[in-house]
């Protein structure tokens, strides 16, 4: 199991670094160095492989939304925090991953999209419900609708076709995205906390 183990961690490294496609099985095999023989010990072919992967990181994100709802002093908070979150993997992560997965991986990339459509969606839902209950998003919204456009918009920001790679930073188009959505829910009281948490960020961007 430890060989598997540093197998499946080298990958991920490999995988969230070039993108999966750009990555061969015998490139992480040097990387490790150990003979592409003994990789198929343990993975029959690099779909097997992506999708041990892919579990990584999905569990990495369960534990890191878990965490930041935990941090959150309100609704507005934890979206703030999410978006930190989601920054700091996109620094980590080759934007081709999402593609690559979609265009060359089905399984990996169902695995993906049922973590995104169950648990991602669970946690927008939630923090909506809650922003309604401070009142601070509109009690009128519907939540499902808000958080099924919510994963939506954040997903889109990987499709080349509507944001074409180079001509955005990622997080730009993570918080213009974010600093509308959040807009578009909030009531007075939320508008005053979202200019409150912009002002803090804007602190620890410049220090």
């Amino acid at each position: 199991m430890e060989q598997q183990e540093r197998i499946v961690n080298k990958a991920h490294e490999l995988f969230m670094r070039y993108g999966i496609r750009s990555v061969s099985m015998d490139e992480i095999a040097n990387h490790l160095g150990m003979s592409k023989k003994t990789i198929y010990q343990f993975y029959a072919d690099k779909d097997a492989l992506v999708q041990d992967v892919i579990e990584i990181e999905i569990d990495l994100n369960r534990t890191e939304c878990v965490t930041h709802k935990q941090k959150s002093e309100n609704a507005i908070h934890e979206i703030f925090l999410a978006m930190d979150m989601v920054q700091e993997m996109l620094g980590k992560m080759n934007p081709a991953v999402i593609f690559d997965l979609d265009k060359y991986h089905p399984a990996a990339f169902k695995k993906y999209n049922d973590h995104k459509n169950k648990f991602l969606y669970a946690i927008i839902r939630e923090n909506l419900d809650w922003g309604k209950q401070e009142d601070l998003y509109r009690d009128e919204i519907q939540s499902d609708i808000i958080a099924r456009f919510r994963l939506a918009s954040m997903f889109m920001i990987f499709n080349p076709d509507f944001f074409p790679l180079g001509k955005h930073s990622l997080q730009t188009l993570i918080a213009e995205i974010t600093d509308n959505f959040l807009y578009g829910l909030a009531t007075v009281k939320g508008q005053k906390l979202i200019q409150k948490y912009k002002q803090q960020r804007l602190k620890t961007i410049t220090v």
